[in-house]
């Protein structure tokens, strides 16, 4: 069998995948349990994927979902699913509409403060977690965990339907709505859905009337980046002829 396929994801969904992250930000009570673990205590229960061990079978059984991409616990509003019961809880909070805790300098807003004080490190000139093979800095340690795969190659997230492999769980959940057919963003203005958030925003512009990127030669409006780009070679083929 051949070795499974490293991938990336092609598409720009970048915000759809800070929410994911967001949504699986670990509790504050699991970080402090996992502070008060011995250091180099052994730990009988490993992964046979990745080699990580656990104390505790019921903690290797949530691990191994990192890899199956298992997600049990769904969001009756949204259709979006997690790992864990309370990442749900915390996730449903985000339809309630209460966002709480703002950020006092940009405009976005939390549903919990733990979300608050990790996204106040972006703003921090300051970025303490370091790449030990190009020198470049990161304010948030999950941000250079995924920096690091670009040296080491590693994709731990596999797909187990095609064998491809991504380096963030939201990555590989992305990718699965391939196989899945799933299409969790709804438009507002009609029946249509998308598997991607990026998909659903460039579609609601047939709606709006928004057309974002511009033509620099003939100001014409376009809804996406592709069609601007298809534009341009042919402006710039009539205009040198």
């Amino acid at each position: 069998m051949a070795d499974p396929e490293p991938c990336k994801i092609q598409n720009d969904d970048t915000e759809e995948q800070s929410e994911q992250c967001e949504a699986e930000e670990k509790p504050p009570h699991l970080h402090k349990q996992q502070s008060t673990q011995k250091r180099g205590e052994k730990r009988p229960f490993t992964c046979s994927l990745c080699g990580k061990g656990s104390m505790r079978k019921s903690d290797l059984k949530k691990h191994m979902s990192i890899h199956t991409g298992e997600k049990p616990f769904t969001c009756h509003q949204c259709g979006k699913s997690f790992v864990r019961a309370n990442i749900l809880k915390n996730h449903l909070l985000s339809h309630s509409g209460e966002r709480s805790f703002g950020c006092d300098q940009c405009d976005k807003t939390f549903v919990l403060e733990v979300y608050l004080k990790r996204h106040m490190k972006v703003h921090a000139a300051v970025k303490p977690h370091v790449c030990t093979s190009c020198g470049k800095s990161f304010a948030l340690m999950q941000t250079l965990q995924v920096h690091q795969s670009i040296h080491t190659g590693v994709k731990p997230h596999m797909c187990f339907d095609c064998g491809k492999t991504f380096t963030t769980s939201s990555d590989l959940k992305i990718h699965q709505r391939i196989h899945t057919g799933e299409k969790p963003y709804k438009c507002s203005h009609c029946d249509k859905s998308f598997a991607h958030l990026s998909s659903l925003k460039t579609h609601e512009r047939v709606h709006t009337g928004e057309r974002p990127y511009r033509c620099s030669s003939c100001k014409r409006g376009f809804t996406n980046l592709p069609n601007l780009l298809k534009h341009k070679k042919r402006c710039c083929l009539k205009r040198s002829t």
